[in-house]
């Protein structure tokens, strides 16, 4: 007869191979599903779009096979506080829209240990103009261009989106201007970098991006989306948990309230005790939701 530790053992030994396979299913099949969505598309992966200061930047292209038409196309710049995160872990992100039939387009951009505030918002503003110089060669509707990404990257495809095409920060781009961006999809991203450099809101993060620059609150303020307010925006959908305590949700709130101000086509989705990213898959399916009829409302007057 087993001793009372060794039968309690077993059990527990037994309870957790119950309990894992649904776990290693679920995985396993979230896995499958960014790997294999994409198959019925063609993939151009690390393009150059930017040489500067030695340093080659790449982004990859994804575009639907046997196509006879443009498409409109989702340019995604991915999170990690400026300082962190790379282009290909945005996959999962992207597959609702190859699902669509879009093009897609993930962008790498220099991180704080290359180079400082602006680099990652300049480099942002040059794949974009990218994509519309050479959108063409790959089916891209170029008047049908939505910008998004999380936190840091939501941050970069509302800079980029909202910048106007006199903006210095634009010199070191080649090609014509910038076209008029189609849609901004922000996913909590950072509106006012001022507001987290210093004072209450501050955060390491933004502290790093900035660095020791002798003129980092005036950079900080010129790459603030939230300076750039105008009556001509594109339509912007910002998607924000209430409870994140990386990026103040009253950053969605003063944009919103701004954009309304002036007229601006704009929503703010709410995510009621929603933390940085960490959405139930309830409210996933809602917020996708919300995405398809936000963006069917405005890219068919395209």
């Amino acid at each position: 007869m087993l001793k009372p530790k060794t039968q309690l053992l077993l059990i527990l030994v037994i309870l957790l191979l119950v309990m894992i396979p649904p776990i290693l299913v679920r995985l396993t099949d979230r896995v499958r599903r960014v790997t294999t969505a994409p198959q019925n598309y063609q993939k151009y992966l690390n393009i150059t779009y930017l040489e500067i200061n030695n340093v080659s930047l790449k982004l990859d292209i994804y575009t639907p096979k046997n196509i006879n038409k443009q498409v409109p196309t989702l340019i995604y710049f991915h999170g990690g506080g400026w300082i962190s995160g790379t282009k290909d872990a945005t996959l999962s992100s992207i597959l609702p829209y190859t699902k669509k039939g879009w093009g897609v387009v993930t962008v790498q951009y220099r991180l704080a240990n290359v180079s400082l505030a602006p680099a990652a918002v300049k480099d942002s503003l040059c794949a974009v103009k990218w994509v519309i110089n050479n959108g063409n060669e790959y089916g891209f509707d170029v008047n049908k261009i939505v910008l998004s990404g999380e936190s840091a990257g939501g941050h970069l495809a509302l800079i980029t989106g909202m910048l106007p095409d006199s903006s210095d920060l634009y010199h070191q781009c080649q090609g014509k201007e910038n076209s008029q961006i189609a849609a901004i999809i922000n996913w909590y991203g950072i509106t006012d970098v001022l507001d987290v450099l210093q004072g209450e809101n501050q955060r390491d993060y933004a502290v790093e991006w900035l660095g020791n620059q002798s003129d980092r609150f005036k950079i900080a303020q010129k790459v603030s989306p939230i300076n750039y307010i105008r009556e001509d925006l594109p339509p912007i959908l910002t998607i924000h948990g209430d409870a994140d305590t990386s990026v103040p949700y009253s950053h969605a709130v003063q944009l919103h309230q701004a954009l309304e101000k002036v007229q601006v086509p704009n929503e703010l989705m709410t995510i009621t005790d929603g933390g940085h990213g960490w959405f139930r898959n309830e409210e996933m399916v809602a917020i996708y939701k919300k995405i398809d009829d936000f963006l069917a409302s405005h890219l068919h007057q395209k």
